[in-house]
């Protein structure tokens, strides 16, 4: 086991206490900390940063599984374009939404993606749709295992021959 402090390979480190930190020690570290002195008692446990810990296996999560929405890809011309419609400057739309004017100047130039939240003020303050249905399509893992078709690297395997 290797002494905590200067990281020497040393089979009999002891437990101490250094500014209040419990660390592993050998003899020569030893003299900058405290001993612990352990009963006879009590079994000593061996040290959080030994202990093994159980992982769970890595599953691989599909962020967009559950996604229903998705903004649409002229959103902030529609945002733009539905306030001059309705006869508000920025500053007014701001207000009535409860965002600053900064903040409606940045999503109509398209510098800042609204957040779900601001999608659904915009939409009932504007009278618009700024989302569309996702549709669902097939994981690669799956189209990959459905295509019997040619891969690149089959591709790549035929031009060497």
């Amino acid at each position: 086991m290797p002494c905590e402090m200067c990281g020497k390979e040393y089979r009999g480190c002891r437990p101490a206490v250094i500014d209040g930190v419990k660390m592993m020690l050998c003899p020569e570290c030893m003299k900058y900390g405290e001993a612990i002195v352990q009963t006879s008692e009590a079994p000593a446990k061996p040290h959080p940063s030994y202990a093994p810990t159980a992982r769970k296996p890595s599953v691989a999560k599909d962020v967009f599984k559950k996604m229903e929405k998705e903004l649409v890809t002229n959103w902030s011309k529609k945002i733009q374009e539905a306030r001059i419609k309705k006869g508000l400057s920025r500053e007014e739309l701001g207000f009535k939404i409860g965002e600053r004017t900064v903040t409606i100047a940045k999503l109509e130039n398209g510098d800042l993606r609204p957040s779900d939240k601001i999608v659904e003020k915009l939409e009932k303050e504007l009278g618009i749709t700024l989302t569309e249905e996702v549709l669902k399509t097939a994981s690669p893992q799956s189209a990959r295992s459905q295509t019997a078709g040619m891969t690149l690297a089959d591709f790549f395997k035929t031009e060497k021959k």
